[in-house]
């Protein structure tokens, strides 16, 4: 079921990433022509924004790692490359943050004024507009499918929100410092682009810092995971939580669950009750994230029959 799932997950995904690139370089064009640098700083944010959803979804990320799981070693290979990418995007986004910067600054020192035409505003307008459908719908595909992507996505965005606004006050307040001829309201174009170069080098070094440091496995001690059993152990279905391994990344703590049903139910019913298990989960504990869940069938062990065994054979149980 997940499988099926997945090329639609990267559609998704996908779908916000052009989406940032798009509007990266309409607002970008648009400030450049109009001489808005906070509208450029907007623009620089949004192409921050496209980069980091970018690193997450190319093709050697979690999901391939995912596959190989089986070996710590093979694990830990197939990541090397990950941070590596990551790192690349951050330090371009932190350039990025601070070529705004210093503009905005040199245009504050020498007095490089001007009105902003309306187009820069307008512009503003109608990218927020079209960010908040692109949010709301990845924002509600993903909680709706129950993936802990969700609650990223709802992150992200509440900063993109702030660099849009910020870049609106200060787009508007200027547009009515030059019809008013009141010179000191023209300086908040120039200002907003320097909290927007602000909020620009902040995303980029959570993006170091996570690639640098989240990357190494923090694995929860036993103690803090036995909610996250007890919780999986109450699914109607579950006879046994095999193994679970949480691994803390940053604000979120990502699950691995490996759960054992009746042999003798079918492979729909074990993917129900998969799923139950990974949504009460995600819906219990709002820190967890992603949650990868293995069913197997359920081996009592020696001396002990299989349950498949108890109907046809008379033969006891225990050795005599």
């Amino acid at each position: 079921m997940n499988d099926k799932q997945s090329p639609q997950n990267e559609t998704v995904a996908w779908n916000g990433i052009v989406s940032d690139a798009a509007l990266a370089l309409a607002k970008g064009c648009v400030g450049y022509f109009t001489g808005s640098k906070a509208l450029l700083g907007d623009a620089l944010y949004s192409g921050a924004d496209a980069a980091a959803k970018l690193s997450e979804v190319l093709p050697w990320r979690s999901e391939q790692v995912k596959k190989n799981n089986g070996t710590r070693h093979n694990q830990q290979g197939q990541g090397n490359k990950e941070p590596i990418i990551a790192i690349l995007f951050s330090v371009l986004i932190l350039m990025a943050g601070l070529q705004i910067a210093f503009s905005a600054i040199r245009d504050l020192t020498r007095g490089h004024l001007s009105t902003v035409p309306p187009a820069a505003l307008v512009t503003v307008l109608i990218s927020i507009l079209f960010k908040e459908g692109i949010f709301q719908y990845q924002y509600r595909y993903f909680k709706k499918i129950g993936d802990g992507s969700h609650a990223a996505y709802a992150d992200s965005h509440r900063f993109s929100l702030y660099s849009s606004i910020t870049v609106l006050i200060g787009i508007t307040l200027s547009m009515v410092g030059g019809y008013m001829e009141w010179s000191p309201l023209l300086y908040l174009d120039p200002i907003a682009a320097l909290l927007t170069g602000a909020l620009i080098l902040r995303k980029g070094y959570f993006m170091i810092a996570a690639s640098v440091y989240d990357k190494k496995n923090q694995e929860l001690p036993s103690e803090e995971t036995a909610n996250f059993i007890e919780t999986v152990g109450r699914v109607h279905g579950v006879i046994r939580v095999e193994h679970l391994q949480a691994i803390e990344q940053g604000r979120y703590v990502n699950l691995q669950v490996k759960i054992s049903v009746n042999p003798r139910i079918t492979v729909m019913e074990a993917q129900d009750i998969s799923e139950c298990a990974r949504k009460l989960l995600q819906h219990r504990f709002v820190h967890v994230g992603e949650v990868h869940m293995d069913v197997v069938p359920y081996d009592p062990g020696y001396p002990y029959k299989s349950n498949h065994q108890l109907v046809d054979n008379d033969i006891p149980t225990l050795l005599q």
